[in-house]
């Protein structure tokens, strides 16, 4: 039996009659009965008795409907599932995302999209920027929304918004809480190391080796988290980005801005194979609208 020959039957059963069925499949009557007379066709029996206008069914029908209503049931729920995510209303969102947005950007990302959207799952995995890209790459992920990433070959990109690159230092580092602070101003101070922790680690290397300057770096890890911490331990500056330092500011840390600023974009990449979703497009959206109101 087709999908069509289910649909037919299971009205027919539950209505009684042709018309019954007709108008509750918004059909015509002679479509009802074209349909019903092929099932019984490709059947080989007949499904029903016709008795002035009714159709009672047969013994063929009775053994039959316990499992065509199950199968009822199920197109109903896929037809549901259709319109729902459709409208938005639930489906399941796959995202890869870098760690310093699980502080409070994502927290809040995600209260607000659970608020809007309540059906909806949402599977977060936060890693490096490398290990995001290899799980993009993978299929094992929707989106990846990474810090200034490379472009790559049948990825395409989303840029979500523009941060920037802060100090983070030990408020017994100063007299006074410094708004700005300069590559020299750190030079007498101890620096810890992210140099290696990825591309604005990178970044942040690249602008101290153009200043010709030496700067002290006795301390070297490979998480902006752990350099934050180490802050507030007192055991040096860092330079991270404003998320991960505003993320974990205490009352012994102090962030200044960096002179000149250093910005870089934060993306959401997909694979130009598999376009994102409506649903993950209005999670990104949330994204980026909560990162502007943080920062």
């Amino acid at each position: 039996m087709r999908l069509r020959h289910i649909e037919v039957f299971h009205a027919i059963y539950t209505t009684g009659s042709i018309t019954g069925a007709a108008n509750l499949l918004y059909v015509s009557q002679p479509s009802v009965s074209k349909v019903l007379a092929h099932a019984e066709q490709q059947l080989g029996f007949d499904l029903f008795h016709r008795n002035k206008g009714k159709l009672t069914p047969t013994a063929e029908a009775e053994m039959m409907f316990p499992e065509i209503s199950k199968i009822y049931k199920q197109l109903n729920t896929v037809k549901q599932l259709a319109n729902n995510i459709q409208r938005g209303r639930s489906g399941i969102i796959n995202i890869a995302v870098t760690p310093a947005l699980g502080f409070n950007v994502l927290p809040q990302t995600m209260a607000m999209f659970r608020q809007q959207h309540p059906d909806v799952a949402l599977n977060i995995n936060t890693v490096h920027n490398q290990e995001a890209l290899q799980t993009l790459l993978a299929h094992k992920c929707d989106a990846a929304v990474l810090f200034s990433s490379p472009e790559l070959p049948g990825v395409a990109e989303r840029q979500l918004c523009e941060q920037e690159m802060v100090v983070m230092y030990p408020k017994q580092a100063f007299s006074e809480a410094p708004e700005t602070l300069t590559i020299s101003d750190l030079q007498n101070l101890d620096i810890i190391g992210i140099w290696e922790s990825g591309p604005l680690g990178e970044m942040a290397w690249r602008h101290i080796e153009q200043s010709g300057l030496d700067i002290k770096t006795q301390i070297q890890v490979d998480t902006y988290y752990i350099a934050a911490r180490l802050v507030d331990a007192g055991l040096g500056c860092c330079i991270v980005d404003r998320l991960t330092a505003e993320g974990n500011q205490t009352e012994k840390t102090g962030i200044a801005r960096f002179a000149p600023s250093l910005t870089f974009t934060i993306k959401a990449l997909y694979l130009e194979s598999r376009p994102v979703s409506k649903l993950c497009e209005s999670f990104l959206d949330t994204l980026s609208g909560t990162i502007g109101r943080i920062t």
